[in-house]
């Protein structure tokens, strides 16, 4: 006699797949939609951590997917919740992160007479997201469960967006459980992998690339030792700087925004450029001026897990269909040349991130940004993990840090601003033993400085350094280079940071003078708190390679 299955709620059978997928943890702001949901998580061992805002929550899921490698989790309410998860759901099409977001809906008898925050989230997030879909029968959960980790996992991941409709989680069902999702790998052939080698083997000025997801510890072990068979000079690609260990004597720098000038002359004159896992598009291309579009200058390898973007802007010469993880794999079949003519390039490009890397001093007020970045480089253990969102504050930690390994680094390539603190929540809570300091500016961190509040209730003693210059940075920079001092909407008046901390029972501590950072910044990590440090910095300096008033000069001139 064949085992009966039990009848469970549509919420439980929602639980059930998560626990079957190996969900460790779940993101949420609480709604009605969904209390069938939170019902069945009460008798799950699934750690829940609740947000104080949708697009916070939605962010704190993405930096859980960016890390863990599978997809981050987060629950939202219907209408408002939804539509402020949107940032979230953004960041992680843009940096190809396997995300599910559950929404709360409307009861399916009150669908389509505009009830209350009712949305068709079909139309609402068919451009944002790779799937979008509605679950109408409880009996249906395990099918869309199924489909929406294998949609979040395989080729490019992305986010995927499930509606629930509120009657539909009630309702009962006797259907079997969801099994475990597994992502689908496709490995190069040898042809491909003879072909690389005759490509490397014709080459004189080659350069690596890493960007993208779908990255394993192993498959970035792989590609050092690969790097170093062939000597070759390896770049990483915007805010992509755990693939490579940056005190390698091979690492040339970080192809991405404000980019040394002689990386990206690299780039240009390569004769192959050989781009492992990532697009290449606008921000590492600097506005697609890298790589001619459809012809590339350079012979293109180009390694990509989604086929849809092999030749989507660049023709390659040789594309290969693979992970990250897939084509490191393989890499042992390819071999070197009896003599490398390029180690000289290698070597040069190496001392040109270095020069370009190495903060100089600068005659400004407040605290120097520079002097910051080489403390912390030189007190930081190799595991601590930096979080940022955008601005131009971003620029001294992705110029100055030299980031070490795997899983240190959480930044979003959409540019997002309020990402660095849920961000940094994340992973303080995936890796309680590692220090975790998030980066924002004043304007960043007001985004989604309520999410302090999470760290808190959590207990997740994570570092915020909140760069002050009393501005829209990077807003302000591009108003002096198009419309110089004719200034407009880019003020700030802030508040006492440091004091938001301590009224959420944490460490907070004002800076204003580049000696006063160390010792902050050691009673801040010695405090096991959360905790901000509230860094005030001369407006003046804007970048770490130009003021405020160079900028307008050339402007003016120009």
């Amino acid at each position: 006699m064949p085992d009966v299955i039990p009848s469970r709620t549509g919420g439980r059978l929602i639980v059930e797949a998560l626990e079957a997928n190996g969900v460790e943890r779940v993101f949420c702001v609480p709604g009605e939609s969904y209390l069938a949901v939170l019902d069945a998580l009460h008798d799950s061992a699934i750690p829940v951590t609740v947000a104080r805002h949708e697009g916070g929550a939605a962010m704190m899921a993405e930096a859980w997917g960016k890390l863990a490698g599978k997809p981050g989790i987060c629950f939202v309410t219907r209408g408002p919740g939804a539509t402020n998860a949107a940032a979230g759901l953004h960041v992680a099409m843009q940096d190809s992160t396997p995300m599910i977001l559950f929404v709360g809906q409307v009861g399916r008898s009150m669908r389509e007479r505009e009830a209350f925050q009712e949305i068709d989230y079909r139309r609402m997030f068919g451009d944002v997201v790779k799937w979008v879909a509605e679950i109408d029968e409880t009996a249906r959960i395990p099918e869309f469960l199924s489909r929406a980790f294998q949609v979040a996992t395989s080729g490019r991941p992305g986010p995927v967006v499930l509606a629930l409709p509120e009657d539909m989680l009630r309702e009962k069902a006797a259907v079997a459980s969801v099994g475990a999702s597994e992502p689908i790998e496709t490995y190069p052939g040898l042809t491909q992998t003879a072909q690389l080698q005759k490509l490397l083997w014709k080459a004189e000025r080659p350069l690596l690339v890493l960007g993208g997801s779908r990255w394993s510890d192993a498959a970035i072990a792989s590609m050092q030792r690969f790097a170093e068979r062939f000597d070759l000079p390896v770049g990483v690609s915007l805010r992509r700087q755990g693939l490579f260990d940056h005190e390698h004597p091979n690492f040339a720098g970080e192809v991405g925004i404000a980019i040394n000038p002689a990386l990206a002359k690299r780039v240009r004159e390569a004769d192959l450029l050989i781009l492992v896992g990532g697009r290449m598009s606008e921000m590492p291309s600097s506005s697609y001026g890298h790589i001619a579009i459809p012809e590339p200058r350079q012979a293109l390898v180009h390694v990509h897990p989604g086929a849809e973007e092999l030749g989507r802007l660049y023709r390659p010469t040789l594309a290969i269909n693979a992970s990250p993880t897939a084509f490191a794999a393989q890499l042992e079949a390819v071999h070197p040349p009896a003599t490398i003519p390029w180690s000289a390039e290698t070597r040069a490009a190496n001392k040109a991130y270095r020069d370009w890397s190495d903060p100089k001093p600068r005659n400004v007020g407040g605290v120097e940004m520079g002097a910051v970045m080489r403390t912390l480089r030189e007190r930081l253990g190799k595991d601590a993990i930096l979080t940022n969102g955008a601005g131009n504050y971003a620029n001294w930690v992705h110029r100055y840090h030299r980031f070490r390994g795997p899983n240190t680094q959480l930044a979003p390539t959409s540019g997002s601003m309020g990402y660095g603190v849920p961000a940094a929540v994340a992973a303080k809570l995936r890796y309680p033993e590692r220090t975790v300091i998030a980066f924002a500016g004043d304007g960043c961190f007001q985004m989604t400085n309520n999410e302090f509040g999470t760290a808190a209730q959590e207990g997740a003693a994570i570092l915020v350094i909140v760069v002050d210059n009393s501005m829209y940075g990077t807003i302000r920079a591009h108003q002096e280079r198009s419309y110089p001092d004719r200034i407009e909407a880019t003020k700030l008046v802030n508040p006492d940071f440091a004091a938001l901390a301590r009224a959420y029972g944490g460490h907070g501590e004002t800076v204003e003078t580049t000696e006063e950072f160390l010792p902050a910044f050691e009673r801040a990590a010695a405090s096991g708190k959360p905790a901000i440090l509230h860094v005030k910095v001369d407006p003046q300096a804007i970048s770490p390679s130009a003021t405020i008033d160079e900028i307008r000069g050339k402007s003016l001139k120009g």
